[in-house]
């Protein structure tokens, strides 16, 4: 017998022992979730109910063995044979398959991957003469994946465009038509997709009624583990197989919930209460992964949240050092002190221990030159390394050639996006450029004019020179009709990839410098040993499920953390601030948080103020030390002074931030004065309450109460 009191904490048995009724688990990062999860199937079977009726559905193939596994080593010799595991679609697609006659596929079923589907998509496409001629007309890819977002999310395409492609809305119409003929087509030739699994399913356990009672039968334990990344459909499917019962265990975390972008819907969790009456609702508060200090942090993130489960986590790691915030005078600057930072830690950590953590795969940009200009190894999760995106390496090509007008490979980028040219035309260019053969490049541009026009543009820039970044910014503005002609899917995202490029050139006055020390290759080894000495970059997206002794986290100012979209609503706001804490508690021992006081404005060619994350500026003092960068370029520990955020703009937030000069400004909220006020982000609200004098509690329409300092507040 398994000794449940030795092996598991309270609230872990709790859920272990509950094997009635519906029970949500709400999991804290690093609370131990598996571990409940195995020790409560082996508990299922050692109470002596048969493996048969237990499900598990998880959202990886790995996820669902890997429990069965550690579950079978704890009952030894009884085993776990017979419990049916594993993610969503397979359990679907095994059902369906089992009632293929019923669901009116005589012939059995016939499941496509992406190629296959992909295929239809380009016939359909062909056959309705859409985007034919037209370059910038969605890819096959990009139609696939806008139709499985669509399905996802239970939105019309129209709704999509509108949050997630604004740049193809002109295509609104023939989209709807390839998606119209997309359906018509499977249907017609009896085909399922990834996503039509899903749809099946609930229309079988919907429609079919000996397969819901012979499902509800099977299955008398149905566990769900993540359920805060479920979509809607997915949340469907777990009500019809629970039944009125409802004997399901959801496990998950709601401060976890990062996922609306593939569909994960993160009011399933919240509702789950709602959606299945007298749920038993247990916390796994205990943190098995960072010191308190870290969880300290971490909690006062989740603090304001508007919408959550109530948690505080805990650690018996009572020690460790507290987190630090660094203000560093740019953006510029804030890539010099990461760096900086990683090797003090790297005399005490080893490389791949240590991890750089960022919104958005560009955002690591100036990091990844900065440390390839040290020739320090470094793996990248998430987003291209700087040195392999295509559109970068095309504009580089532009700048290489005012240089070298013999860089063949140059030659080749800044022509690439010309029909009919390839290497063989390069080549003859190439030489007759070098040769001085003006009557063969004459020949090229009366038969192409769009070469002539890149010569041209090239001259010009040798004529110009310099800075860098004046250079640059010519280049960008004879490139960006060519990059939204050559990448129409998604140029909008490498769009802010180069910005970020003209951030790392406005720090040069030297072409070559520039250029040498963007070119410069990350050493790599072939094996995998190599990765054990690489500093980790990731996106945040990317690092969930993964943990490290240190992290760093960058660019924690608006537009970049939370991103610019997410300002526009209250939902992807918080979804923002998840995301934070996902970051924050990878961290095991030290947790670093950088905030460039300026960023640089590729418009007008210069730093500006910068608004610190919302996120950042509520937390109370006490969770962190706050350290600023000096003109010198060195740390100084900040004690007894104001974030230098608030005092540098009087657009900040203030909320739960120390005190800014206590005589507020001429038209801010005088202490005593209730009533309706605007802020710069949340609009307008109603001062509820006052807090310690200069603080105001105030409700925000789609935000809720918020803290806020009275100088980030103007009176109406």
């Amino acid at each position: 017998m398994i000794d449940f009191r030795k092996e598991l904490n309270p609230a872990q048995r709790e859920a272990v022992e509950t094997l009635d009724g519906p029970v949500l688990v709400i999991a804290g990062a690093g609370s131990g979730k598996t571990r409940t999860i195995v020790y409560r199937m082996a508990n299922i079977v050692q109470q002596g109910h048969s493996p048969d009726s237990i499900l598990l559905l998880t959202f990886t193939r790995k996820a669902a063995q890997e429990m069965l596994d550690r579950a079978s080593l704890l009952l030894g010799a009884q085993g776990l044979y017979g419990v049916t595991g594993g993610t969503f679609h397979s359990f679907a697609y095994a059902w369906l398959r089992r009632y293929a006659e019923a669901m009116g596929a005589k012939n059995g079923l016939t499941v496509m991957d992406q190629s296959d589907a992909e295929g239809i998509l380009r016939d359909i496409r062909d056959d309705l003469r859409l985007g034919k001629g037209d370059r910038s007309f969605p890819k096959r890819s990009t139609l696939l994946s806008l139709i499985s977002k669509s399905r996802n999310k239970e939105m019309p395409i129209a709704d999509i465009l509108r949050g997630e492609a604004y740049h193809l809305s002109r295509y609104e119409d023939e989209i709807g038509l390839v998606a119209k003929g997309y359906e018509s087509f499977k249907t017609r030739h009896g085909l399922l997709d990834y996503d039509d699994l899903l749809f099946g399913l609930e229309r079988l356990l919907s429609d079919h009624a000996p397969a819901l009672e012979l499902a509800r039968a099977r299955y008398r334990f149905v566990m769900v583990d993540e359920f805060q990344d479920t979509n809607l459909v997915q949340a469907r499917i777990v009500r019809l197989l629970a039944g009125d019962g409802g004997n399901v265990m959801a496990v998950g975390d709601d401060a976890q919930s990062i996922y609306a972008f593939r569909g994960a819907n993160v009011h399933n969790i919240l509702d789950f209460p709602n959606q299945f009456p007298g749920a038993k609702i247990i916390r796994l508060e205990q943190n098995y992964r960072s010191a308190q200090p870290v969880l300290d942090l971490t909690n006062a993130i989740l603090e304001q949240a508007q919408l959550k489960f109530r948690k505080h986590l805990f650690s018996e790691r009572k020690d460790g050092p507290l987190p630090q915030v660094f203000r560093t005078l740019s953006d510029r600057s804030q890539a010099n002190a990461v760096v900086n930072k990683v090797l003090e830690l790297s005399k005490k950590y080893p490389l791949h221990e240590i991890a750089v953590l960022f919104r958005a795969g560009y955002h690591s940009y100036p990091v990844e030159v900065a440390l390839n200009k040290l020739g320090m190894r470094f793996q990248k999760f998430g987003g291209l390394r700087f040195s392999e995106a295509a559109h970068i390496k095309d504009v580089l090509g532009f700048m290489r050639l005012g240089q070298n007008p013999a860089d063949v490979p140059s030659w080749q980028r800044v022509l690439s996006h010309i029909k009919g040219v390839g290497p063989k035309t390069v080549g003859r260019i190439y030489e007759a450029v070098l040769a001085g053969d003006n009557a063969h490049l004459a020949g090229v541009r009366r038969r192409s004019p769009e070469i002539g026009e890149v010569l041209d543009f090239l001259d010009e820039q040798r004529a110009l020179g310099g800075t860098p970044a004046a250079m640059l910014a010519r280049v960008l503005e004879f490139y960006t009709p060519i990059l939204e002609r050559k990448y129409p899917d998604d140029y909008p995202q490498r769009r802010s990839g180069l910005e970020q490029l003209e951030r790392i050139a406005s720090q040069y006055s030297d072409l070559e410098a520039f250029l040498g020390d963007i070119s410069l290759e990350n050493p790599q080894d072939e094996d995998e040993r190599g990765k054990e000495h690489a500093l980790v970059l990731s996106t945040v997206h990317s690092s969930k499920g993964l943990e490290w002794s240190v992290v760093l986290v960058i660019d924690l100012v608006q537009d970049r953390f939370p991103s610019r979209h997410a300002l526009n609503s209250a939902d992807d706001l918080e979804e923002e601030r998840r995301l934070l804490y996902v970051a924050c508690t990878r961290a095991r021992d030290y947790l670093g948080l950088f905030v460039p006081s300026t960023v640089y404005n590729q418009y007008n060619h210069s730093s500006e103020p910068a608004l610190e994350s919302p996120f950042l500026a509520e937390l109370p003092e006490t969770v962190y030390e706050s350290w600023r960068e000096n003109f010198s370029g060195t740390m100084s520990r900040a004690r007894d002074a104001a974030p230098a955020q608030a005092l540098a703009s009087p657009r900040s937030f203030g909320a739960s931030a120390p005190a800014a000069p206590s005589a507020p400004a001429t038209g801010k909220v005088p202490p005593s004065r209730l009533g309706y006020c605007r802020h710069k982000i949340f609009g307008r609200g109603k001062i509820v309450a006052t807090v310690d004098g200069d603080k105001y509690r105030v409700n925000f329409p789609g935000f809720g109460l918020k803290v806020i300092l009275a100088n980030f507040l103007e009176l109406e």
